[in-house]
């Protein structure tokens, strides 16, 4: 079978999900919990529609498509990065201390992967329309990925009963560390043709990895507030008697 056409049935896979995602999500008892996964969600649709649509009109090696694509990959990895940043301030909901702290962390690695991206520029200047972008995405994704990983080894310090956020931080990981790790074959292999065709199947199969955990969290937390909201007299009576 044709790769592209593996790429493209995995990326619409990834659209309908998400689709599906954005309208059930507004539509839960949870959806003031479940609002920076929307944020994000929305961010992914209209990013992979929009590319969708420009490169089924320009084609893949037009000018146009390359403006929109490292365009919508700028908004996305500073999605990417509020998302991880809003999932920090829940896993410290209850901790004013540590959050202070964490805040001045993540404000200090964005001002650190600013800094880094612009010496990198001063020092490639004559590619200003592509390389300082470039750079500063691959840079603050990187960040993501270990800021991620941090918080994961944070919620198992600190034993989070927040399941949803320890499958939302999981998710995140997949769509992160793949990625992450066929981006840096690239580099190791300056762009051979394997590792491009690698990086092309990995980017849209973690973020359906990622779509699927997440699509699991949101409705385990549906199906555990409908089991509540029916059975809650039934729940209240167990209390007093355990033969309940």
């Amino acid at each position: 079978m044709d790769s592209n056409i593996i790429s493209h049935a995995l990326q619409y896979a990834g659209i309908l999900i998400e689709g599906i995602l954005v309208f059930y999500v507004p539509l839960s008892s949870q959806r003031k919990r479940w609002g920076v996964v929307l944020f994000y969600l929305a961010s992914l649709l209209v990013t992979q529609v929009t590319r969708a649509w420009v490169l089924h009109v320009y084609g893949f090696y037009s000018r146009q498509y390359s403006y929109v694509y490292w365009t919508t990959d700028f908004l996305l990895v500073i999605a990417a990065f509020v998302l991880v940043c809003l999932f920090f301030r829940r896993a410290c909901l209850d901790q004013e201390k540590m959050w202070r702290f964490v805040r001045l962390l993540l404000v200090f690695i964005f001002v650190l992967v600013v800094g880094i991206s612009g010496l990198s520029f001063l020092r490639n200047y004559s590619q200003l329309s592509t390389y300082i972008i470039v750079e500063f995405n691959q840079n603050l994704y990187f960040a993501c990925l270990v800021l991620n990983t941090l918080l994961y080894l944070l919620l198992q310090q600190v034993e989070s009963t927040d399941d949803q956020l320890g499958l939302l931080v999981c998710g995140v990981g997949i769509q992160f560390a793949g990625p992450a790790a066929t981006m840096a074959l690239l580099h190791l292999t300056t762009g051979e043709h394997f590792a491009s065709l690698l990086n092309s199947f990995t980017i849209p199969t973690c973020t359906l990895g990622m779509l699927l955990v997440w699509a699991y969290a949101i409705v385990d937390v549906r199906d555990k507030t409908l089991k509540v909201v029916r059975h809650g007299p039934i729940l209240a009576e167990a209390m007093i008697d355990p033969n309940v």
